[in-house]
């Protein structure tokens, strides 16, 4: 197994597989987003019932935690490399291909969307879980009610379409180019793992910055 780690190949297949896991939490943290748009009863339940200090909630925040830190850790391994391996002509190529703006700029939509984690886990994780994990004074049950007023303020609003808008770009290169280093190198289907990609992206991104906007057009629904 150390070729995962000392092989190029093998860094390659542990981003990808890596960045494939966290699409799909991506996918399941956007659903449960939208649930507050249709309940904000259903949305508490899910975010403290079912997702609060329960030890399958940990299980899992911890699983994912070390899934993010190894894509961003993996990430940073291959863009070294390749400055190294490229030096100034890091995207160079015999083919004369054009290459797309996202590509270029993988890894600094990967620090723009990790500044974005760092604040979205504050607002959110930290006064919640785990506040209550260490019992501290001031965790909030009144998930709905948070994001309310969180989202009440519009420069966080646009903060968000900011972040989501780079992580469309992140996604929509990543997607394919995951799925490329795990093996799906087919000429013919690389050109439909490269629509599906840019799909899945846009339905994520779109259903993550539906949530912020409605709640900030009608917030005051939840402030009362």
């Amino acid at each position: 197994m150390s070729w995962l780690i000392k092989s190029s190949i093998g860094r390659k297949f542990v981003q990808s597989i890596s960045g494939l896991f966290l699409i799909l939490f991506l996918l399941f943290h956007m659903s449960m987003n939208l649930v507050l748009l249709f309940s904000y009863e259903a949305y508490d339940f899910l975010a403290n019932e079912i997702l609060g200090a329960n030890w399958w909630a940990i299980v899992g925040t911890g699983v994912i935690g070390a899934g993010f830190v190894i894509h961003v850790i993996w990430g940073i391994i291959l863009t070294l490399q390749n400055q190294k391996a490229r030096g100034k002509e890091k995207y160079a190529s015999s083919s004369k291909t054009e290459t797309a703006w996202s590509s270029q700029n993988m890894f600094v939509l990967g620090l723009f969307v990790l500044l974005f984690l760092l604040t979205h886990l504050f607002q959110f994780w930290y006064q919640m879980q785990f506040k209550e994990l260490l019992m501290i004074d001031g965790a909030r049950h009144d998930s709905a009610q948070l994001v309310a007023e969180v989202f009440s303020n519009i420069w966080i609003v646009i903060f968000y379409l900011l972040a989501f808008t780079a992580l469309w770009f992140h996604l929509t290169h990543g997607f394919w180019s995951a799925l490329h280093s795990a093996g799906l190198n087919n000429g013919v289907w690389m050109k439909r793992i490269k629509v599906l990609g840019n799909v899945v992206s846009t339905i994520i991104c779109l259903g993550f910055i539906i949530v912020p906007i409605a709640v900030y057009l009608g917030y005051s629904n939840l402030l009362g």
